[in-house]
């Protein structure tokens, strides 16, 4: 039964590799991401022997991650509002750039410590602009209920080559040097662009013209901010990755000046820690059957933690390798179960903002991170910043008992049917703003439920666009409430309605169960301020009342 069980387990996990768009590019995505570690490992170690300063060190990892800080939010809506294929590729572009250069720089002898972080940072605004379309895409190319496997897929693939990548870099390191590693990047970098050139996929489209990037980026971060399961995974995260950052930013000098190794014994660490990142990725599926989510990131904060402990205080490589396992293991096991929690609980019009800002948070907390223990190592020592980073990890887990993140396997975020109504005038698409207003009878035996329902009618309708959304009660007749909201545009009123998802509408059924009238409630559809701004629907078109 053990056995069928686990045979289970590994059959769902690599589900999502049956579709061949998602097979392709994964694949492509891995021997990329083997190029980087191998870049990566190669970066670390000579900005380690050119440079005597510790925050230099440190912030070879923040120089990769801190455009996703700053960028991530404007990827998003760009994901959102264009092809998510052609982002893909212009972020490649930009990856495959900075490794060309790099390799190009070491070939002529021309490298410095800011030369090192500029790259990085170019680098860095390749992923900041790929990873959001590419997450997003997840949803578009598979079906639902491969998502989670397919986002489980995504890290345990990052973490084999975690595993190899590292260890491969140190190995050519030793026996050929950095340039060799920097052009195996530069050429594995070209595979993706391939790869997603040659895929293609279905994505759902709207009739409705593309929203302008300012008012996209607006309603992600909207979206974002009303969401409470998605803001208790992206604290959640961003604490993690403040903390568990210490472990990668600071591995170099634990390396140099504890263990006493070399490039092959970093390379060797850091394929440790893949290691137990691909071992936790295998046993996820299992993990999710029986503990829930939400307990799963609390015990990998705790891994996290124990690994910050031990590494400071050990001389033995073997020892540091099983610490940096454990560390792997909590470092995939918090990012899935957080990826996927927002991946569920957005709906497709906008998980590409979603994830861009759980992106750039929690890269900006793992810039900041790198940058922070990299000063208490320098001026304290690194047994210190290990010790704060582990109390850190240990605060992100005890974070559960205040920020839970929810269940998001019943999360029903598919749009509903809309059918515009009829009108007796001609609207042009920028005619506004729009008012909209719904009347109630609610007997006193069922207000309770009615505010209850409102509440979440308010935050669905706000999430997906709604403005100056109000609750009004009669005072001469109590029983009877008027709902009112505006849009700024009949654009934005349709769009609306577009975005309220089945969940959304499953709200305003049981608003139309609990309502006392002899008619159902309907909206009334109005436009403010419109004195000669609309004419008459025998009239060719309609002046919108905005500037």
């Amino acid at each position: 039964m053990q056995l069928e069980n686990s045979s289970s387990a590994i059959s769902t996990t690599f589900a999502p590799l049956r579709n061949q768009a998602f097979r392709s590019i994964w694949t492509a995505t891995q021997i990329s991401s083997l190029g980087w570690f191998v870049q990566t490992t190669a970066i670390s170690w000579l900005m380690a022997t050119i440079s005597a300063s510790d925050v230099m060190v440190a912030l070879v990892q923040a120089s990769s991650t801190l455009p996703a800080f700053f960028l991530s939010i404007l990827a998003g809506a760009i994901a959102d509002s264009f092809s998510r294929r052609g982002v893909m590729l212009a972020g490649h572009c930009l990856i495959a750039l900075a490794s060309l250069t790099l390799a190009i720089s070491v070939a002529l002898g021309f490298v410095s410590p800011w030369l090192i972080l500029g790259l990085g940072f170019l680098a860095g605004c390749g992923f900041a602009l790929n990873d959001p379309a590419w997450h997003a895409s997840v949803g578009d190319i598979l079906e639902k209920r491969d998502i989670p496997a397919a986002v489980t897929l995504l890290s345990v693939g990052y973490n084999i080559v975690r595993s190899t990548g590292p260890a491969l870099g140190g190995a050519i390191l030793a026996f050929f040097g950095p340039l060799a590693a920097f052009v195996l990047a530069a050429l594995s970098d070209l595979v993706p662009l391939a790869a997603v050139s040659r895929s293609k996929w279905e994505v759902r489209s709207s009739s409705l013209p593309r929203e302008r990037i300012l008012t996209a980026i607006q309603d992600g971060l909207r979206f974002t901010a009303m969401s409470s399961e998605i803001r208790a995974a992206i604290v959640r995260g961003t604490l993690f990755g403040v903390a568990s950052i210490s472990i990668l930013a600071l591995l170099p000098l634990i390396v140099r000046d504890h263990l006493g190794g070399g490039p092959f014994t970093y390379g060797a660490l850091l394929a440790a820690f893949g290691v137990g990142a691909f071992s936790a990725g295998l046993a996820n599926s299992h993990l999710r059957r029986i503990l829930s989510q939400d307990r799963i990131i609390g015990l990998a904060s705790v891994a996290g933690a124990i690994c910050c402990v031990v590494l400071p205080l050990t001389s033995s490589v073997p020892v540091a390798a099983l610490a940096l396992a454990v560390g792997g293991a909590g470092w995939l096991l918090t990012w899935t179960g957080i990826d996927v929690s927002v991946q569920l609980s957005s709906p497709r019009w906008v998980v590409g903002r979603t994830l861009s800002t759980y992106y750039a948070l929690s890269s900006g907390g793992m810039a900041a991170g790198s940058w922070v223990w990299g000063a208490v190592a320098q001026n304290f020592s690194l047994t210190i910043a290990f010790e704060a980073a582990a109390v850190v990890l240990l605060l992100a887990a005890g974070a559960a008992f205040v920020l839970p993140i929810e269940l998001w396997e019943g999360s029903d975020h598919e749009a509903a049917e809309f059918v515009p109504p009829p009108l007796a005038l001609n609207l042009q698409p920028r005619s506004g703003p729009i008012v909209i207003t719904i009347d109630y009878v609610i007997g006193e035996q069922h207000l309770e439920a009615f505010l209850e329902c409102m509440r979440e009618q308010r935050r669905a309708q706000s999430r997906a666009g709604a403005r100056n959304w109000t609750l009004q009660r009669n005072l001469r007749s109590p029983t009877r409430w008027r709902e009112t909201f505006r849009t700024p545009t009949w654009t934005d009123y349709l769009r609306l309605n577009q975005r309220l998802t089945a969940a959304d509408k499953d709200t305003g059924e049981r608003l139309a169960a609990l309502h006392g009238g002899d008619l159902p409630p309907e909206p009334v559809l109005s436009i403010e301020g419109a004195t000669g701004g609309i004419r008459s629907r025998g009239e060719p078109i309609a002046r919108s009342s905005r500037p």
